[in-house]
Parts: structure tokens; sequence; C-alpha cells
């Protein structure tokens, strides 16, 4: 019927005893006298809740397990109320639930992105239609249910019609098989797909959401992903090579506390564009990735709604030799500033260096945007819209 794309992702394996009690906040202080994050009585807050959900799926585990060998002797464990997960960029989402899913022994579990999720489903259900006839959503629910138990999203929002009309119908059928979601989002669940096209249709979804989940808005003190740019010396590194690598990877795992990447294919135009490493709203990438394949304006708008910021090593200096990589670079630049993506970079040189024939091609600009990037004012400010 269909063919497995749906994998699971065990690239955050549990560290934790399942008898452990209260193990996230323990794991989180822990951490926390290490100096690796600060305390924020709202993070653990939102962790207290990520704590419940887990004990009821330990017990359900355990419920299961004594049921299958017939020993079953204690009554059924109470079904887990999914959780929604909102507030503002650099709060710590991501990073809680991470501690959760780390934490979760169950072997039925998988943490996405929500857009590559999305991808996915629609590619199962043109895969299907290519056999059968009617509604491919039921067989769809029973193929996700048959592997996953809990789905945790990473970046919900929903920016597509196809999603918008799909999700109500789909997630009716996950919950009601048991299907347990834990999401992440930057926007209140009344605030998803605003202004979107027909979002009538959109609306029972938003219904169900709040019947089905248990709504959390994290508002933590400050934004530590701007705290952890502030500290940087600087966010863009004039140097190539070992130096370089390490900068960007030591950046990343002061904004991520050192979590796993995974790949993310970004449908744009009918293509399908791929990277090799990203982690919730944060994309770790290359020049070479973004700017020696044939990519344009679409795909730069695609990454700049997907992301609010980008890691981008190895940018070279430019010159007639590489003009069509700098035109692109250009245009990647121009996209990313007017969306305030925020951008950490090594390059070969530093800004006012980095063009080598100023008669090539428009690239004050760019340095100019470059610098601006660099400033707390622009580090300050929300990304906008794209």
């Amino acid at each position: 019927m269909f063919k497995p794309l749906l994998r699971q992702y065990d690239c955050l394996a549990p560290h934790y005893a399942a008898s452990d009690n209260g193990i996230l906040e323990k794991h989180y202080q822990e951490l926390v006298v290490k100096r690796h994050i600060q305390n924020d009585d709202a993070q653990v807050e939102v962790l207290g809740h990520l704590q419940q959900l887990l004990d009821t799926l330990l017990e359900k585990a355990d419920y299961d397990s004594k049921l299958t060998l017939g020993k079953l002797l204690s009554a059924k464990p109470e079904q887990g109320k999914s959780l929604y997960i909102f507030g503002d960029v650099g709060r710590g989402k991501s990073m809680l639930m991470d501690f959760f899913f780390q934490a979760c022994p169950i072997k039925q579990k998988r943490r996405v992105h929500f857009h590559a999720f999305m991808q996915e489903v629609h590619h199962l259900i043109h895969q299907w239609r290519q056999s059968h006839d009617g509604d491919p959503i039921p067989a769809l629910a029973r193929h996700i249910r048959k592997s996953t138990l809990l789905l945790c999203f990473d970046e919900f929002t929903v920016n597509d019609i196809a999603d918008a009309m799909m999700l109500a119908r789909l997630f009716k059928q996950l919950f009601k098989k048991g299907v347990i979601m834990v999401a992440t989002s930057n926007y209140h669940p009344d605030a998803l797909y605003k202004d979107g096209l027909q979002r009538e249709l959109f609306l029972p979804f938003i219904a169900l959401l709040k019947q089905s989940a248990e709504i959390l808005e994290l508002v933590a003190k400050e934004d530590y992903r701007l705290t952890h740019l502030k500290a940087l010396s600087t966010t863009f590194h004039a140097s190539l090579g070992e130096s370089g690598n390490a900068f960007l990877r030591q950046s990343y795992n002061h904004l991520t506390n050192s979590a796993a990447t995974e790949s993310l294919v970004l449908q744009v135009q009918g293509r399908k564009v791929h990277f090799a490493a990203a982690h919730g709203d944060i994309l770790f990438t290359s020049f070479r990735e973004l700017c020696s394949r044939p990519l344009g304006a679409a795909d730069y708008l695609a990454i700049a709604r997907e992301f609010n910021t980008l890691l981008i090593s190895d940018i070279p200096r430019f010159s007639l030799e590489n003009k069509d990589e700098a035109k692109r670079f250009v245009i990647l630049i121009d996209v990313l500033y007017e969306h305030n993506v925020k951008l950490i970079c090594t390059a070969a040189a530093s800004v006012d260096q980095l063009c080598t024939d100023h008669g090539a091609f428009e690239f004050k600009r760019t340095q100019s945007r470059l610098v601006e990037m660099q400033t707390e004012r622009y580090l300050s400010e929300g990304r906008m819209p794209a």
C-alpha cells in the first residue's frame, strides 16, 4: 500500500531510565549547575507538563507490555493528552522538547520538522492514489500509527493551502488511533494560517487541536538565542578551515544545546531542494549548498520562511571567475536581510575584502547589509513574515 517513507528518527537516543521520577527537571537543573543554560521558571513550568505526559506514556507502555505477557493486574491508564507549546523565538521550546524526546524510552516515536512531515504525507498520498480509488486519509493514518505512537513536531506552522485542507481530517484519525503529538510553534493555534487562502477550511483543525491538545505558552524571561548571538565576538568569522569549522560548530551547539541535526527537503515550485543539516528553525549549511546549485529568489524565500537562523560555512572571495555564485549570494543576502533572518558565517576574507573585482557585479549593497546584519539592532529585531 505505502512504501515505508515515514521512517523512524532515533538520532536522539534515550539517555534516561524509565523509572526515574522527575527526570526532565533533574536533567534541566544539572545543565543549570554546569552553566550550560540559565534557570527560567517559565521553562520549568512547561517541563512539568512534559514530565506528566512522559509519565503517562511510560504507564501505557508498562500496561501494554503486561497485557502482551498476560500479566495484567492494573486498570488501563488514561490516554495522554497532546501538547502544543508556542512562544517567541529563542525561548527554549525546541530544547525542552528535545529533553522530553530523549527521555522517552518507547520505540514508536519520531521527532521531525513539521514541514518535512507534511511533504512526506503528500508524497504518500500521491503514491497511494497510483493504485487505489477513494479517500487515502484513513489508510495513511493506519500506516503512520503502525510505527508511531509519539510524534514530536518542531516548527509547527501552516503556509500551504493543501496542508491546511488536509490537517483536520488526518489528525482526527491519528488522535482517534491514540497517537500523541508534542509540537512547538511560534504561533498560537488561532494565529496559524492567518490570512491564508480559504482559511475557513482550516478552522476545523484549530478546533480539533484545542480539543485534543493542551495549549501551553512559553513566556520565558528573555530571548536566549539573542543572548547567545550577542555573546559572540562576531557573527561573521573571516577565517576558513579548522578555525572556521570550530567557530560554527560552537555557535550551533550554544544555540541548540548541542542538539542533533536532520536532513530536510523543501518543496519549491514543484522542485525538491535538499539540505543536509537542520534543527528546528536553524539551518546549518554551506555556501556551496546555497549558491553553487542553481537556486533563485523563490528558493531563498522558502528558506527565509522556514528558518530564523542560518549558519553558513566557507563563503569564498568573489571575482569574475565565480560571478554566477556571487549573483546568487547577493540575492540570498537580500532575502535574508529583508526578512531579518539571523546569519552566522565563515568567509575567506573580511566583508570589505570579500569582492576582489568590484566592477564585476553589484556588491556594495551586499557588503553594507552583511555589516548591518552583525549589529545589535538587527539581531534584536524579530523575523519579518516571508
